[in-house]
C-alpha cells in the first residue's frame, strides 16, 4: 500500500497528477492523511474528488500561494456510534443497556464510552454483555423497528405507546393519591411522588397531543410525498419533542431517587406494592417510546427531509 507524508505533484507528468493523487487517497486507511504539494491551487481536484468519492474526505489548506500550495487530504476516521444508534439496530443490545442502567433513550446521543463512564461501569463489562447478547436467540419477540416505514412506525408509536400513556396515566395518578393519603404520614415521600406523577402525566398528555396534532402528520406527509413538499419544517418540532423527552426522563430519575429505586417498606400494603409495580412498567414503556422516537423516527425523518430538500446531501 502506497503511503507518503508529502506528495509533490510538481514532479509528476500533468496527465498523471490526478490519477496518482486518487491512488494515494484510495490507499489511505480511515484516520490517515497525506499532503499535496503543488505550484498552483488544486481546487479542480477538490471538485473531482467530491464527484467521485463523495463525502469521504476532508480538505484543508496548509499553504495557499502565491508560489506554493499545500493541502492536507484526509480520510476521516469513522464516527463512533451512539448508544441510541446501537440500540436502534439491535434490540437485544437495547435490553443489555436497560439491564446495566445505560440510558439509551434520553441519553441516546452519547457515545458508548461516554454512557459507560456515566453509568460507572467498565468497557470490559459492557462489551462482554453486548457480545453475549449477539448469541442469544428466541425469547421475547422483538421487532426490526429500524427497517419500518416512517408512517408505519409513527402509527405504531401512537397505537402502542401514546394509548398506553392515556390509559395507564390516570390509573397511576389515582393510585398514587390513594397510597399517599393512607401512608403519607409515615412515608412523606409518597406525597412528593404523587405530586411528581401528576406533573409528569400532565406534561405527557400535552406532549403526545402535540406529536399527534403536528409532528406525526408532518412526518407521514414527508414520507408519502414524492416531491418532498410538506406543510411545516419538522426540525423545530422535533427539537422541542426531544427537549420534552429529556424533561420526562429527568423527572423519572427524580422519582426513582425519591423512592430509593421503588424500594418497598415493610408495611407496604397491596395498593402500595401495585403502585410501584405500575410505575416501573410505565417507566419501561416510556423509555421504549422515547427510544423509538429519538433514535429511529426523528433521525430518519430529518435525514429524509434533508435529502428531499437539498438533493445530494451535505459536504
Amino acid at each position: 500500500m502506497i503511503k507518503t507524508a508529502i506528495l509533490d505533484v510538481t514532479r509528476i507528468e500533468p496527465r498523471l497528477k490526478h490519477p496518482t493523487i486518487f491512488e494515494h487517497f484510495d490507499a489511505l486507511e480511515q484516520g490517515e492523511s497525506f499532503i499535496i504539494h503543488n505550484d498552483h491551487d488544486p481546487k479542480p481536484l477538490y471538485y473531482q474528488l467530491l464527484g467521485e468519492r463523495g463525502n469521504s474526505f476532508t480538505w484543508e489548506y496548509l499553504e495557499a500561494g502565491p508560489r506554493h500550495w499545500q493541502v492536507q487530504l484526509a480520510k476521516p476516521a469513522a464516527a463512533e456510534e451512539t448508544v441510541g444508534e446501537i440500540a436502534a439496530k439491535d434490540m437485544r443490545k437495547a435490553e443489555v443497556f436497560k439491564r446495566l442502567g445505560i440510558d439509551f433513550c434520553c441519553g441516546g446521543k452519547q457515545t458508548l464510552k461516554e454512557a459507560i463512564d456515566q453509568a460507572g461501569l467498565t468497557e470490559e463489562q459492557v462489551q462482554a454483555a453486548l457480545d453475549r447478547s449477539e448469541s442469544v436467540a428466541g425469547g421475547q419477540v422483538t421487532h426490526d423497528f429500524d427497517s419500518w416505514d416512517l408512517s408505519f412506525l409513527a402509527d405504531y408509536i401512537y397505537n402502542v405507546h401514546h394509548k398506553y400513556i392515556r390509559e395507564s396515566g390516570p390509573i397511576i395518578e389515582q393510585l398514587a393519591e390513594k397510597v399517599a393519603s393512607r401512608h403519607g404520614t409515615s412515608h412523606p415521600e409518597l406525597v412528593g411522588l404523587a405530586n411528581g406523577l401528576k406533573g409528569l402525566m400532565d406534561e405527557l398528555y400535552s406532549h403526545v397531543q402535540k406529536e399527534e396534532g403536528v409532528l406525526f402528520p408532518a412526518i407521514k406527509e414527508l414520507a408519502s410525498s414524492g416531491s418532498g413538499q410538506t406543510s411545516i419544517d419538522i426540525k423545530g418540532p422535533i427539537h422541542m419533542m426531544e427537549a420534552e423527552h429529556g424533561s420526562a426522563g429527568d423527572e423519572l430519575k427524580t422519582l426513582r431517587k425519591l423512592t430509593k429505586d421503588y424500594e418497598l417498606p415493610a408495611d407496604a400494603c397491596n395498593s402500595y406494592t401495585y403502585l410501584f409495580q405500575k410505575i416501573k412498567e410505565f417507566e419501561s414503556d416510556l423509555f421504549q417510546h422515547i427510544h423509538l422516537e429519538n433514535n429511529i423516527l426523528f433521525p430518519k425523518a430529518l435525514k429524509l427531509e434533508k435529502e428531499r430538500f437539498s438533493g445530494a446531501g451535505t459536504w
